[in-house]
């Protein structure tokens, strides 16, 4: 099996955004409307955690876009929850690109900004519908653990100890 990168996948960057851009706003979108197809009961970004795109600013949070080329393909973002401690949310991955291991590297992206802002723990959460989501954070070093939020579509919840990972 040859294990160089596909040629889209070595013209994939990922960068630091405003969540208010116009690519941001498309990337959440799209990430909405999968949730709405993807979970049983829908999905309200007003019922979740943090849908205020103010609590992913510097210098309390960070939002990412990739993009392939000019194209924004997937997005993540980060708030702390304390000065410690970076909680991971609307990290979304475009269908034309999964399976090249963005997800994974948005996840890694993220984590290395959350030690940037002076983090050594990570959390996050997911829904049971996102099996691959779910996947992606047992092996990148995720233990599920009991809920810490009342998020509304969580069904599983993760925290990572940083300094034990590898800098993004």
């Amino acid at each position: 099996m040859d294990a160089r990168p596909s040629p889209a996948e070595g013209r994939i960057r990922i960068e630091t955004t405003d969540p208010d851009g116009r690519d941001s706003r498309w990337c959440l979108e799209q990430y909405y409307a999968e949730l709405v197809r993807r979970f049983d009961e829908g999905f309200d970004v007003g019922r979740s955690t943090v849908s205020d795109s103010a609590a992913y600013r510097p210098p309390a949070g960070a939002f990412l876009v990739a993009r392939l080329g000019d194209r924004p393909v997937g997005c993540g973002a980060l708030t702390l929850t304390s000065p410690r401690t970076a909680y991971i949310k609307r990290m979304w991955i475009d269908g034309s690109v999964r399976g090249m291991g963005l997800g994974r590297r948005m996840l890694t992206a993220l984590e290395g900004r959350a030690r940037e802002l002076g983090c050594d723990t990570a959390e996050l959460e997911t829904n049971r519908a996102l099996t691959a989501a779910i996947r992606l954070y047992r092996s990148a070093g995720y233990d599920e653990v009991a809920p810490f939020n009342e998020e509304f579509y969580a069904h599983h919840w993760f925290r990572k100890a940083l300094a034990d990972a590898e800098p993004g």
